[in-house]
């Protein structure tokens, strides 16, 4: 099934700091309060432990999440929720994030996640808050678990009450509404909710030659290289649906509200300008492990 770039309203077939924010999140038991900043605790955050999994697929999916490789990660932790407009916010008005995009007061409540923010604007968040972009390999164990599940939940095709996806609702879900799609680590809506910018750049080729150890991607020279090479030999959609990049662009994961089910699977690799700023994307960060 071809894979299309996620435009606005579309369906489509992503140190210690100076203060500590205290925001309020929606779990399977109502809100529970997280601390934000700091790097001391990790509360709010899951520990995915050290080790190897299955990263990308092999006969399914588009060419670019091929092929299926084992990767070794150290350990990291992952929030267990995307990122909120009250936590946002709260880095706004410490002058150390720029506004999101206005997108209309439904996307603005507070207790939903931040959306119309930019890869800058999501690294400049994490990092505020003492953490950081997490790495593609991550997010995607975070997802799939060591056993390479092809959802956070299993196998088994996606059903309404597994994630915040298809218009569901008509704009991003409280998170931590749909338990039942909580990742094997517990990380919750990572299929559907909002597409989340991730640390490195999207390279079409990098698989066949990933690092086996923390793999960090590859750069802009060589993705531009390889877009170029896609452009020479006629190979359009490789990269989905829409043209090959012109640009060099970052990767963005996990579904969002108005996706279709058919493209959660949780090797799919979608990917974007930095400058992008749109109503299905917003942000979760990362941290190292001690």
């Amino acid at each position: 099934m071809s894979r299309a770039r996620v435009f606005e309203g579309a369906m489509w077939s992503g140190a210690a700091v100076a203060a500590v924010v205290v925001a309020s999140w929606a779990g399977a038991s109502g809100l529970e309060a997280q601390e934000k900043g700091g790097g001391q605790g990790r509360e709010g955050m899951i520990l995915i432990p050290a080790g190897a999994f299955t990263m990308g697929a092999d006969g399914v999916g588009e060419q670019d999440e091929r092929p299926a490789h084992r990767v070794e990660l150290s350990a990291y932790y992952i929030d267990k929720y995307e990122v909120t407009n009250t936590q946002y916010e709260a880095c706004v008005k410490a002058r150390k994030c720029k506004p999101p995009k206005d997108l209309g007061e439904a996307l603005r409540a507070s207790d939903r996640p931040v959306v119309g923010v930019s890869w800058a604007n999501a690294r400049d968040y994490c990092q505020w808050v003492g953490k950081r972009l997490l790495t593609e390999a991550e997010w995607e164990k975070a997802a799939r678990g060591a056993e390479g599940r092809t959802y956070p939940w299993g196998n088994e095709p996606p059903t309404p009450d597994r994630g915040c996806f298809a218009w569901n609702e008509p704009r991003p879900c409280v998170p931590g509404s749909y338990p039942a799609g909580d990742s094997p680590y517990g990380v919750a809506d990572m299929a559907g909710g909002v597409w989340e910018w991730l640390g490195d750049v999207y390279d079409a080729s990098y698989y066949p030659r990933s690092a086996k150890k923390d793999p960090k991607g590859g750069t802009c020279a060589e993705s531009l290289a390889f877009f170029e090479k896609l452009r020479r030999e006629r190979r359009e959609g490789f990269t989905g649906s829409n043209p090959i990049p012109t640009e060099c662009e970052y990767v963005l994961r996990g579904g969002a509200y108005n996706y279709a089910a058919a493209g959660l699977r949780s090797s799919n690799r979608v990917h974007h300008g930095p400058h992008f700023r749109i109503k299905v994307a917003g942000i979760r960060c990362g941290a190292d492990a001690p």
